[in-house]
């Protein structure tokens, strides 16, 4: 059982490595050029001709730039599902994307569904249906461990992905970390990629 001191001390590593992640993210150059190399590298694997319906996340900050490329992935006939999220909950939806028009810039500067578009019945898209998922983060480690912003919203999303839908982490080297301390509702990702390699992570396995 883990005791207070022990949780004090796993929030203060926390907070260590996601800052020092944010710093290392935000010095790091040629981000276009990381940025297309390692999505192009995400295209390319096994799992991505082989789903139907695509997650990507949409970039912010300085973030793995995924915006790019993203009217590639509109035009080779699979469906492309992106998040947005309502402020007041704190939760992420999926909206199914047809074309770059119809995003907009929203909460904290993200490019969003507009917002006529979102309550569309036939834009809703159910995690469930996901085959495989794009996941951003600030940290991770070798196998698998992610840490995200602290407020849980990927965590809660990912928690209802099918078992068999890979979660496909994006990432620079300089995020990845040996180890990041995890709590029991953190999600492992199956795979991280960055620009040097693709950590095979453990992925939901109990």
């Amino acid at each position: 059982m883990t005791t207070p001191a022990n949780a004090d001390d796993a929030q203060t590593r926390k907070a260590a490595i996601r800052e020092q992640a944010r710093k290392n993210r935000v010095a790091q150059k040629n981000k276009d050029e990381i940025s297309r190399q390692i999505v192009t590298a995400f295209m390319g694997l096994p799992a991505y001709a082989a789903a139907k319906t695509v997650m990507f996340y949409v970039d912010a900050g300085s973030e793995v730039r995924t915006r790019h490329l993203l009217p590639d992935a509109l035009k080779g006939g699979k469906r492309i599902v992106v998040p947005w999220c309502i402020v007041e909950t704190n939760e992420l939806e999926l909206f199914l994307l047809e074309d770059m028009s119809e995003l907009v810039e929203g909460a904290y500067k993200i490019l969003e569904p507009k917002e006529e578009l979102r309550s569309l019945p036939q834009k809703k898209v159910a995690p469930e249906n996901l085959d495989l998922v794009m996941v951003p983060g600030t940290a991770f480690d070798v196998n698998g461990g992610r840490m995200g912003q602290g407020k849980g919203y990927y965590d809660r999303l990912l928690s209802r992905a099918r078992p068999d839908a890979p979660l496909v982490a994006l990432a620079f080297e300089c995020q990845m970390f040996p180890e990041i301390p995890v709590a029991p509702h953190d999600v492992f990702m199956d795979v991280v990629l960055t620009e040097q390699n693709a950590y095979q992570g453990r992925g939901r396995k109990s």
